[in-house]
């Protein structure tokens, strides 16, 4: 089948327009509202919690409301440790909310089972349901939190299912080895 295309005139001012497909205006509404779910089991929650603070403040990119109920969310948050028990709960979880989902496997125990190597935890939340994005660090610090989710809404915007892993930041260190704070160092 091609592509459908219709054209819409609205009345209102007559001083300017905007043109735009509609899937792009679409996929920036959904950009912004993002209803969060939290499934959340281990010691990630603290850094989980900091995204809320003032000092990081999640809101100001259309993800701030948690819902805790998975039929009115979008945002399936995976984080910390998933065990073979968990599993399931996980599963019946994603499979209960609504389309479009999308999920955010939250530090190195979400992403790939962290440091355990044994049978009861769950080798990464891909096992069992699709991620789209991963954000590694043990935990994670909330600025690769939110590189994460912006890294969400672009994928939104763009209309692209692919797993992404967020990139480590890296520190300009400088000549004697240590990460300057606040001053610049003078030459």
């Amino acid at each position: 089948m091609g592509e459908v295309t219709s054209v819409r005139v609205l009345e209102g001012a007559e001083r300017g327009f905007a043109t735009t497909r509609l899937d792009d205006l679409l996929n920036w509404a959904k950009k912004y509202s993002l209803f969060q779910y939290p499934f959340v089991t281990a010691c990630c929650a603290m850094e989980f919690m900091g995204l809320a603070s003032p000092r990081f403040d999640v809101a100001r990119f259309g993800a701030e409301a948690p819902r805790f109920s998975p039929r009115q969310s979008d945002l399936l948050w995976v984080v910390g440790t998933v065990s073979q028990r968990n599993a399931p709960v996980l599963k019946r979880v994603y499979d209960q909310m609504q389309d479009p989902k999308y999920v955010l496997a939250f530090g190195t125990c979400a992403s790939c089972g962290g440091f355990y190597d044994n049978y009861t935890t769950l080798p990464g939340t891909d096992k069992i349901i699709p991620t789209d994005i991963y954000v590694p660090g043990c935990p994670p610090r909330p600025e690769a939190v939110i590189d994460g989710l912006l890294l969400l809404q672009d994928k939104i915007a763009r209309g692209d299912r692919a797993p992404a892993i967020v990139k480590p930041r890296s520190d300009i260190v400088s000549p004697s080895g240590l990460v300057p704070l606040g001053r610049k160092e003078r030459a």
